[in-house]
């Protein structure tokens, strides 16, 4: 499967949604970013869930699944060899640039992303947080070893060279449905330091967010003036807790998402619009004052 690098937005930005992200980030200077999957759409990586916040397919792997299930890593790991690639060639959108452009104006105390797909970073952001980690990177939960996911992937070839599947819808984790095949007959590689169980360096669901990250984005959140969400339902609690504390301590919320969230009644300002073309606009001029 072939995605393209970038995807066009829905339609053009509205001007009033322009004009009022504009006079937001004007009137905060330091702004504690959160997004999530709505912001890489663009960038031909789909999101999870729909305008209701309900899931747009099979809810993804659950951590425990993953560790004690040998079936379900099988699973994983064959659907992630064909949903890798597509992934690893996305580049950053307009809505990453725009944000990049932001954090070089200083404007950004902490840009805190619930991807995993390193989008923020390749854009040129750097005071980035993944809250749920790096899917590019992979861990043995016994040694602690780390590999990049290049290499595991040329691990999964050599290990499956003639096992066939047919391609099909690609997820925001890499996985992808695949159709009728034979799980039993995939074979996961494991750690070639220890031998051990290896897992993407990602935080699935059900499992916990690193307590450093998030005492660090607890730490910038305290000194920040605003919040500005984009691309998240906030359906998870790992990002709709930062956005129930602001709430609780007064800051104004931002949030540009295509349908509901979680924190609808939390939320000062709500803009539903397209990510990559209203930040791409709202920004455009936002490091030359």
């Amino acid at each position: 499967m072939t995605l393209p690098r970038e995807i066009a937005g829905d339609s053009p930005a509205r001007a009033d949604h322009i004009a009022r992200l504009r006079d937001f980030i004007a009137a905060h200077r330091r702004l504690f970013v959160l997004t999530g999957a709505g912001i890489s759409t663009a960038s031909g990586i789909p999101d999870y869930r729909d305008r209701d916040g309900g899931w747009k397919g099979a809810a993804p792997i659950q951590h425990q699944a993953f560790i004690t299930h040998l079936a379900k890593r099988r699973r994983y790991w064959a659907r992630s060899m064909a949903g890798w690639p597509p992934v690893a060639r996305a580049r950053p959108n307009a809505a990453h640039r725009a944000l990049a452009r932001l954090g070089r104006a200083g404007r950004v105390r902490l840009l805190v992303t619930q991807n995993v797909d390193g989008l923020h970073q390749a854009a040129g952001s750097r005071a980035v947080i993944d809250l749920h980690g790096r899917l590019d990177r992979v861990v043995c939960l016994d040694c602690d070893s780390r590999l990049s996911r290049h290499r595991v992937q040329e691990m999964l070839i050599e290990a499956n060279r003639d096992w066939l599947h047919d391609a099909g819808v690609i997820r925001p984790d890499g996985d992808i449905e695949l159709g009728d095949v034979d799980y039993d007959a995939f074979r996961v590689p494991a750690c070639p330091a220890c031998r051990g169980i290896l897992k993407p360096d990602v935080v699935f669901f059900g499992g916990a967010v690193p307590k450093k990250r998030v005492s660090r984005a607890w730490n910038a959140l305290a000194r920040s003036d605003a919040v500005l969400v984009a691309g998240s339902s906030l359906m998870v609690w790992s990002g709709y807790r930062f956005v129930r504390e602001a709430a609780a301590r007064g800051l104004p919320i931002l949030a540009i998402n295509r349908g509901r969230t979680r924190a609808d009644d939390l939320i000062t300002h709500k803009l539903d619009d397209d990510c990559a073309a209203l930040l791409d606009a709202a920004i455009a001029e936002a490091d030359g004052g």
